[in-house]
């Protein structure tokens, strides 16, 4: 006997119109017009803004393709092979990449029309504006290769919307972000993603030592400081500051080992736990965030935070460091990229400097500043002081 089809729910109501909403309803219908594109189309005053208009969808439609252009120019280290050789023609790209000729050259005219490459003087091509950062960067090139993980899990965006697809190569990546107990994690399961960080750990460090003078603290303690690699580097930047790296067990032993391999273990230290049930060790006047808190949502973050504040020391700062939602000239960054990613992560949500400031307020921290940093796409600096003595002097 056939079951009863459950009863749908009702949708909420809609808000009532406001006023101000009429001059965008009537653009938004002149917009979808098509008699009006083909007016603007051919109109000379408007035609520019309609060709830039259709550019900009075009690149959204084709935004997956660009990306497999740069991934397949990382993949074969073309980038690097031009910055250590010059340029090169087809032929003599074609047999160092070992590709047929009709595929390097379908590649390198791509990779041209990205700006990645430019044509050179007697059939040579090399570096273009946006392939020379690219080159000898391992970090960068981490984390394009990287992004393979990210495009399978949004093969079908309306399953990871609705939740249907389940853990996805992102969770398996990040391990920590889809389980109870992330201090019991075996090391091996942390060694793909530690080795990331510390690829990728330098684009945050070169960003935090441009802005924010470290010589003046004495204990720094870096919570999440994976394998190390930024205490190093705060640890060369201020030759007498004391550095403690605070991550999972099996992340923690692995910036033991660096320290030691660097020659540092006098100076720098890690203990093993997990920052979002263990108490952190207390004592440092300064704590490091660096690409930590969108990792995780509210509540856990709000608990990290106080957790932080109890660590600090009379008159101690917080540093926060990541990318920031809503940052002007990188909109797209917060919420279209990083909200992606961490939804498929399965852990986490991108926050604007406003929702930060409200969390550290809540958590105990009286002033707050945001400092500038040369490229905020790849992180933007929050310093926090701990109680109302410590002025934000920066």
């Amino acid at each position: 006997m056939a079951q009863p089809a459950a009863p749908r729910a009702t949708p909420p109501a809609l808000p009532a119109a406001h006023w101000s909403d009429a001059p965008l309803a009537w653009r938004d219908r002149l917009l979808g017009s098509a008699r009006f594109r083909r007016w603007a189309e051919g109109f000379a005053p408007t035609r520019w803004v309609a060709r830039r208009r259709a550019g900009q969808v075009f690149d959204l439609v084709a935004g997956f393709v660009y990306s497999q252009v740069l991934l397949a120019c990382v993949q074969l280290r073309l980038f690097d092979l031009l910055l250590a050789e010059g340029p090169h023609t087809l032929p003599a790209l074609a047999l160092r990449l070992n590709l047929p000729l009709a595929s390097i050259e379908r590649l390198v005219l791509a990779a041209v029309s990205l700006r990645l490459l430019a044509p050179r003087t007697q059939r040579r091509y090399g570096l273009g504006p946006l392939g020379a950062p690219l080159a000898g960067n391992p970090g960068l090139a981490a984390m394009v290769e990287h992004h393979v993980a990210l495009y399978r899990d949004l093969a079908d965006p309306l399953a990871l919307l609705r939740g249907e697809s389940g853990p996805g190569q992102l969770a398996g990546f990040w391990p920590y972000a889809g389980t109870e107990a992330p201090d019991a994690l075996p090391g091996r399961q942390l060694a793909d993603y530690s080795a990331l960080m510390a690829a990728s750990q330098p684009l945050v460090a070169e960003q935090v030592l441009h802005v924010y003078p470290l010589q003046r603290h004495r204990r720094l303690l870096d919570v999440g400081g994976g394998d190390g690699a930024f205490a190093c580097a705060a640890a060369g930047h201020a030759p007498a500051l004391h550095v403690q790296v605070f991550d999972l067990p099996g992340v923690a032993a692995r910036a033991a080992q660096r320290f030691a391999q660097a020659g540092l273990a006098s100076r720098c230290s890690a203990q093993g736990g997990d920052f979002l049930r263990d108490e952190l060790p207390a004592g440092a006047d300064l704590v490091t965030l660096l690409r930590v808190v969108h990792d995780h949502g509210d509540e856990p973050v709000l608990r990290l935070l106080r957790a932080v504040h109890r660590a600090l020391a009379k008159g101690g700062r917080l540093l926060l460091a990541e990318p920031l939602a809503d940052t002007p000239g990188n909109q797209a960054m917060g919420h279209a990229y990083f909200g992606f990613y961490l939804m498929a992560m399965g852990s986490g949500q991108p926050r604007s400097e406003g929702r930060l400031r409200e969390l550290l307020a809540e958590a105990g921290f009286t002033t707050v500043r945001r400092l500038p940093t040369p490229l905020p796409l790849q992180a933007s600096v929050l310093v926090a002081d701990a109680d109302s003595s410590n002025k934000c002097k920066c």
